[in-house]
């Protein structure tokens, strides 16, 4: 049963995930203490029952600070891709053993964080090999932690149906990665958010490592395709060797804010997003994705519609 008047924090609490999950929790007249960066006011989230801190993830003493009163935390903090200090290493490790240490020594009883579907260790690529190595740090902190390792989501404030629409009014040309495609399962972020409510909120769900992907399969050629139809654009794809990606992600990565490909995402559509890399506990039937990539689910989380800009380059941040 729900309990009333719960605290929850959210660090990452600005973000894509972070910021669904605390619309729901405040829906549900719980309070919620939003740690980001910059805890700008112009978030988006108005409430007069959140708090925000400014923090990035460094300091035990804000953080500890930050969780007093709170029953919950949901770790949502993360990068996909390394710039100046923020690294994978102090934000994904260094920052999720700041935030276990700070839960406990505020009292916190339950903490989720969100993983990724393919996250292991020894892989060669950091991003997968520090989002694995938060998981073991939650999972031997003695606190009730749920690990949810998600596959590629969507939806309003995301990446994917974002830069997807915006690159269509730029230059409607996509390279698919490999000549061989792999298969993703799109995971609307309504899914998601239902696994984090049942976990921090219902009290579900304690000492587990879920895996969740999307209700359907199909190849990223195929989701491209609905997106273009919906936004109304036609677009010309043709395969790529993933090295070409690589290139191409380290040129967006070197200019643009929010890249239009990262490093870490050609590693994961290289290998596709479908099923966990390692052993995960079986989800509740009630809580499996429901939702299918349908054209209602993708013009829900569309953007304004527009080409990139000057606004996107990291010269004009």
């Amino acid at each position: 049963m729900m309990k009333t008047n719960m605290k929850i924090a959210i660090t990452g609490g600005t973000g894509f995930v972070g910021g669904h999950f605390a619309q729901r929790v405040l829906a549900d007249g719980h309070e919620v203490v939003l740690l980001s960066r910059t805890a700008k006011r112009d978030d988006g989230i108005n409430s007069a029952k959140v708090t925000r801190v400014a923090s990035d993830l460094s300091d035990v003493d804000v953080l500890t600070a930050a969780f007093a009163g709170c029953e919950a935390v949901a770790h949502c903090a993360g990068i996909n891709r390394e710039i100046g200090s923020q690294t994978y290493q102090r934000v994904h490790i260094d920052g999720t053993r700041n935030v276990v240490e700070a839960a406990k020594g505020a009292g916190v009883r339950r903490i989720a964080l969100m993983s990724f579907l393919r996250a292991r260790p020894d892989c060669g690529s950091a991003y997968h090999e520090s989002k694995w190595a938060a998981e073991e740090i939650v999972r031997g902190s003695g606190l009730d932690y749920t690990i949810v390792k998600a596959g590629m989501v969507y939806g309003r404030g995301d990446h994917m149906l974002d830069h997807l629409s915006h690159a269509f009014y730029t230059l409607p040309i996509l390279a698919t990665v490999g000549f061989r495609q792999e298969a993703i399962r799109p995971l609307a972020v309504d899914d998601l958010i239902r696994v984090l409510h049942a976990a921090l909120v219902d009290g579900r769900l304690a000492n587990l490592t879920i895996a969740i992907t999307g209700a359907e399969e199909l190849y990223l050629s195929d989701a491209v395709r609905r997106v273009a139809g919906v936004v109304g654009r036609r677009v010309v794809m043709f395969p790529a060797p993933v090295w070409f990606h690589y290139a191409l992600a380290l040129l967006c990565e070197a200019t643009m804010k929010v890249p239009l490909v990262a490093r870490a995402q050609v590693r994961i559509l290289s290998e596709g997003v479908v099923e966990p890399a390692t052993a995960c506990d079986p989800l509740p039937a009630d809580l499996m994705p429901v939702r299918c990539f349908t054209p209602e689910q993708i013009r829900s989380g569309l953007p304004a519609a527009g080409p990139f800009g000057r606004h996107d380059l990291r010269c004009c941040a």
